[in-house]
């Protein structure tokens, strides 16, 4: 049976637990929740791959993610910023639904599952 490795573990959760050669990321949401969808999907994406490296991995070796928005009519403005962050040829497993968030003035929040490099 192979370990699990917990990184920035906290009482709740942890930020990236390993597995089998899986990274699972916890949901990632804006730096500023004050921000409009664009800077917030973008901050958001921002932070994901700061975690994937520290994990040993990339965007580009993203399995899956799911994406929740508070509001679809943000989606498309959302869609912009995730499809130029996005390499060309990478494009993970997706599914994005529309969430009540843990604070309203967050717009957009991800959860993702990457394989290590």
């Amino acid at each position: 049976m192979s370990a699990i490795e917990r990184l920035e573990v906290g009482q709740r959760m942890s930020r990236i637990v390993k597995h089998n050669g899986t990274i699972y990321l916890c949901g990632q949401v804006a730096a500023d929740a004050n921000a409009d969808i664009t800077e917030q999907t973008q901050t958001m994406l921002d932070k994901v791959e700061a975690l994937l490296r520290q994990a040993g991995s990339d965007k580009e070796h993203i399995l899956s993610a799911t994406v929740y928005i508070r509001d679809m009519k943000d989606f498309a403005a959302m869609n912009a910023v995730w499809d130029a962050w996005v390499a060309e040829g990478h494009a993970p497993a997706r599914a994005c639904v529309e969430a009540r968030m843990a604070r309203p003035e967050l717009l957009v929040e991800v959860s993702v599952v990457a394989a290590e490099k």
